[in-house]
C-alpha cells in the first residue's frame, strides 16, 4: 500500500498548529492567533512554502514579518502584510536563523563564574549579539520567596537581572572579566539599527518586561562592543583561532548556553572533547561552562538519568553538574 505524501502547504500548516497548541499558550495570544490563523489560510501558506523548512519556525516567521513593519495585532491585518509583501517575507525568512539572546542567562552562569579566579577572557560560542558577554556589567537579584540576594557590579548597572533561587545557595561574585569575544555564524551589531530591530523583534510581544531588558543590554553592549566572529561555533580551527586572540595571562572560559543543540552530532562531540581536553582549544587550561538540556549529551559528571532530571536544563563547569536553571535563567537550583 502506497503512503500519502502530503504537499508543503500541508506541512507547513501542522507546523504552525503545533505552534498555537503546544508552544503559544500562555506566553503570546497575538502569536497564538496567527498561528491558527496560518493553519487554515491557503494563501499565506502557499507564500510560507516557499521559504526552506528550516526557516519556517513560526517564532521566526512572526519576528520577520514584524522587523519587516508586519502590525501586531488581528490576524486579518497580519495576514494582509504577509500578501502584499510576500517576496520580502520569503526573502528575509530565508536568509535569517533564530538568535535567542537573552541576557537574564547570565544570572545562571555567574554563579558557576563565581567559581573562577580571574581574570578571565570570555569566549562564548553562538554569541549572537554578545549580550552573554557582560555578566560583570550587570545587577543582579536574586528572589527567595520575600527574601533577595543583588549581586552589584562596582559603579552599577543599568541592567538589572531578576531570577528566582532554588535549592542551596550557590556562591555569588562578580567576575574580573578582562577580555570578551564571540563566535557566530551570522554575529550581530547592538549598535547597528538594523541588527537591534532584528534582536528586539525575536521578543515576542507580550513579554514586556524582556523587551526592556534587551533594549537596555543593547545600550550598555554598543558602548562597549566585544569582538564578535563570523564563523561556525562548531569548527574547531575558528574556535581554536579566536582563542588565540585571548591574554595569555588570563584564564580562559568558554561558554555555550543553549548553542550546541544547534551542532551537528560528531562535530558537538569532537568540541565537547576538545574542550575537556587538556590543550584542546589551545596550550593550557580551558574552563567550560555550559547550560543544557540534560539528555542531549554524555558529558555530565557524574552522569544525568534525563528521566529522573526534573524541570530545567543543566549548569555545568567541565561538566560537574551544579544546577539545573531555566534555559533562559528565570530560576536557579543550585545543587553542586
Amino acid at each position: 500500500m502506497s503512503s500519502i505524501v502530503p504537499n508543503e502547504t500541508e506541512v507547513v500548516a501542522e507546523r504552525f498548529v503545533r505552534f498555537a497548541r503546544a508552544e503559544a499558550p500562555g506566553r503570546s495570544e497575538v502569536y497564538r492567533r496567527w498561528a491558527e490563523g496560518v493553519a487554515s489560510d491557503a494563501a499565506v501558506l502557499a507564500v510560507l512554502a516557499r521559504v526552506p523548512a528550516q526557516r519556517r519556525q513560526p517564532p521566526l516567521v512572526f519576528a520577520v514579518t514584524r522587523m519587516l513593519g508586519a502590525p501586531v495585532g488581528g490576524y486579518p491585518a497580519w495576514a494582509s502584510f504577509v500578501l502584499d509583501n510576500a517576496d520580502a517575507v520569503v526573502e528575509e525568512c530565508s536568509a535569517r536563523a533564530l538568535q535567542t539572546n537573552e541576557p537574564l542567562r547570565c544570572a545562571a552562569l555567574l554563579p558557576a563564574l563565581a567559581r573562577i579566579a580571574g581574570p578571565v577572557a570570555l569566549l562564548e560560542l553562538g554569541a549572537s549579539g554578545g549580550l552573554c558577554l557582560f555578566p560583570d556589567r550587570y545587577a543582579y537579584r536574586y528572589r527567595r520567596g520575600e527574601d533577595a540576594i543583588e549581586v552589584l557590579p562596582s559603579g552599577g548597572s543599568p541592567v538589572l537581572l531578576e531570577s528566582e533561587l532554588r535549592g542551596a545557595e550557590p556562591p555569588f561574585a562578580t567576575p574580573e572579566i578582562v577580555w570578551r569575544a564571540g563566535i557566530d555564524l551570522q554575529p550581530l551589531d547592538a549598535a547597528d539599527l538594523a541588527d537591534r530591530a532584528w534582536l528586539e523583534g525575536l521578543v515576542w510581544p507580550e513579554e514586556v518586561e524582556r523587551a526592556a531588558r534587551v533594549a537596555a543590554a543593547l545600550d550598555l553592549v554598543a558602548a562597549d562592543p566585544p569582538l564578535l566572529v563570523a564563523g561556525d561555533a562548531s569548527d574547531l580551527e575558528v574556535v581554536r583561532r579566536t582563542a588565540a586572540l585571548a591574554p595569555r595571562e588570563a584564564t580562559l572560559v568558554v561558554t555555550t548556553p543553549g548553542v550546541l543543540p544547534y551542532l551537528p552530532r560528531a562535530r558537538r562531540q569532537a568540541l565537547i572533547d576538545a574542550l575537556r581536553g587538556p590543550d584542546g582549544i589551545r596550550e593550557g587550561a580551558v574552563r567550560w561552562i555550559t547550560l543544557d538540556q540534560p539528555g542531549l549529551h554524555d558529558a555530565w559528571r557524574p552522569p544525568i538519568d534525563a528521566d529522573a532530571w526534573g524541570d530545567g536544563f543543566a549548569l555545568a563547569l567541565d561538566g560537574d553538574v551544579l544546577a539545573a536553571a531555566d534555559p533562559l535563567g528565570a530560576w536557579v537550583d543550585w545543587r553542586a
